[in-house]
């Protein structure tokens, strides 16, 4: 039985989520950011209670089937920009399609509709964020970012980066004392 849980964004949430899964007693199979197979049934009660758990844990126990494929859609682009070691080499909406099984029209528009704004738009927040953790790791240079992030140069980067945050990447990065957004509020 596949469970789905929103705002689990990061290794730490997916850790959290087996801890509770564990102390209810719960098999689980595979674990991934916003879903869980639990392995055999679930009763009405281990539901209620680990809804709960997940609640005081920040994460939330999804049942809408809307819902559901909109946090799949932010947990596909999640995965792809801030933990895949390179980003598809294709379309974003063609790898969207292909991962989750449904035309992309119909994905863009429900997303659309749910969240008021574009799958595009979301992927180029998360794209940035990441473009910030890089420049303030400072172990690649502005070439790499642009290329590890699959950007056509590094004048697209940048003039999406400046669109985005007012800043230059390189002014960003003097400036390291700005905080970068976590990822369940961008």
């Amino acid at each position: 039985m596949k469970l789905y849980i929103k705002y689990m964004v990061s290794i730490r949430c997916k850790m959290m989520v087996k801890s509770e899964l564990e102390k209810l007693g719960l098999r689980y199979g595979v674990v991934e950011l916003g879903d869980v197979e639990v392995l055999g049934s679930i009763t009405a009660e281990q539901r209620s209670q680990l809804k709960s758990a997940l609640l005081r844990s920040g994460l939330e126990l999804m049942d809408d089937q809307r819902a559901m494929l909109i946090e799949k859609i932010k947990n596909v682009i999640v995965e792809m920009v801030h933990y895949a070691d390179d980003p598809p080499k294709t379309n974003f909406s063609d790898y969207l399609s292909v991962k989750l099984d449904y035309d992309y029209t119909y994905l863009a528009n429900i997303f659309s509709e749910v969240t008021g704004t574009t799958i595009e738009k979301f992927i180029i927040a998360h794209k940035i964020e990441r473009v910030k953790e890089l420049l303030l790791y400072d172990e690649l240079n502005l070439s790499e970012i642009s290329y590890k992030l699959n950007y056509s140069s590094v004048a697209h980067l940048s003039n999406q980066f400046k669109k985005v945050t007012g800043l230059t990447p390189t002014y960003f990065k003097q400036l390291k004392r700005k905080r970068r957004i976590t990822l369940d509020n961008v």
